[in-house]
């Protein structure tokens, strides 16, 4: 769309939401027709010129989110209210605020590690474009090539790398393989071992969790044994990647994650932004024990969930140890 019709779709936007015209007076004014207007106002909110945003009295989600962040000792939490709880609208939405979020913080020099997943392919297609320097995205983990995840994997990079003017770094790896000598092996290569090493160093990382007790194809994969799903159903609350963590947010599962490839989840707790990102009933518990295990300081979810997390009996404040705390230092607590 050329500039002139984008100022005259960014008019009727303004004439239309900001001052009650009706779509014929703005026709009038613009000297099109009213079925011009119509198509420009649909054109602006699907472009994100306009975003339309319905705030309920009955969920103050500034006060959830005041509540959790002291709960769990987080940097930040944006509570993101929801219509309807139903997964695809949960995870829209959150990705929508995701985007935003990371179009506010996002700066010269930074370096993001990436998972994948639905709702990280959905963040990076809302991310607006914004002109930085020197931003290195990363891939967090290897990958699955007869998953269907494994096609939004090259995509959510290259989508980040699009949006922020900047370069993609690829894992080219399985994220399991048969034998930790396999993976040793691989990671002896010096391409691998500088990509897993900037994974390390980079300051943000974007995640999501999944429940161990779900049927996702990656749980029903060749790498995992009748015995493996068996035992991590009884034992994990859930994984980010392909690692597992208790309800308290220990590891579990050692013989497991020593044939995993890609970043340790201790190395979430290094990270200026650990920002995990997920909602809806069956993750409560898995985002409880990843906040339980300290592995982000930065918490999106929907109200409901919210609301969840609140309620689990067991305080984290309580049994933290301030010399093992985020560095807060250096991160807008807003």
């Amino acid at each position: 769309m050329d500039q002139d019709k984008v100022k005259k779709m960014i008019e009727a936007a303004k004439m239309y939401y900001f001052k009650d015209y009706s779509q014929q007076d703005i026709a009038d004014k613009l000297g099109v027709s009213r079925p011009t207007v119509s198509r420009f106002l649909q054109q602006a909110k699907e472009d994100g010129f306009v975003q339309i945003r319905i705030m309920d009295p009955s969920e103050d989600t500034e006060n959830l989110a005041y509540r959790l962040k002291q709960k769990y000792n987080l940097a930040k939490v944006i509570v993101v209210s929801v219509p309807h709880y139903e997964e695809n609208l949960i995870r829209e939405y959150l990705a929508e605020d995701t985007a935003l979020y990371l179009d506010e913080i996002i700066k010269d020099d930074d370096s993001l590690v990436l998972a994948w997943g639905q709702l990280m392919h959905q963040i990076a297609k809302k991310l607006h474009h914004k002109h930085v320097n020197h931003v290195s995205i990363v891939q967090m983990l290897g990958g699955f090539t007869h998953l269907e995840d494994n096609r939004y994997q090259s995509e959510i990079l290259h989508l980040f790398a699009q949006a922020l003017d900047s370069h993609p770094y690829f894992l080219p790896l399985p994220a399991i393989v048969d034998h930790v000598l396999v993976k040793q092996a691989m990671e002896s290569d010096k391409y691998i071992r500088k990509i897993l090493e900037m994974g390390k160093q980079a300051n943000i990382a974007l995640f999501t969790v999944d429940t161990s007790h779900s049927d996702s194809a990656f749980l029903q994969s060749d790498y995992f044994s009748n015995e493996d799903r068996t035992e991590i159903k009884l034992k994990s609350a859930g994984y980010i990647g392909t690692r597992f963590y208790d309800k308290n947010g220990q590891l579990c599962l050692s013989e497991l994650s020593t044939r995993m490839i890609g970043l340790e989840l201790e190395e979430l707790k290094r990270k200026e932004r650990s920002i995990l990102v997920a909602g809806g009933a069956e993750k409560v518990e898995a985002i409880y024990g990843a906040l339980n295990g300290r592995f982000a300081n930065v918490l999106i979810t929907d109200q409901l969930t919210a609301k969840s997390l609140l309620e689990k009996d067991q305080e984290l404040n309580s049994r933290i140890d301030p010399s093992n705390a985020f560095p807060l230092s250096g991160i807008p607590l807003y």
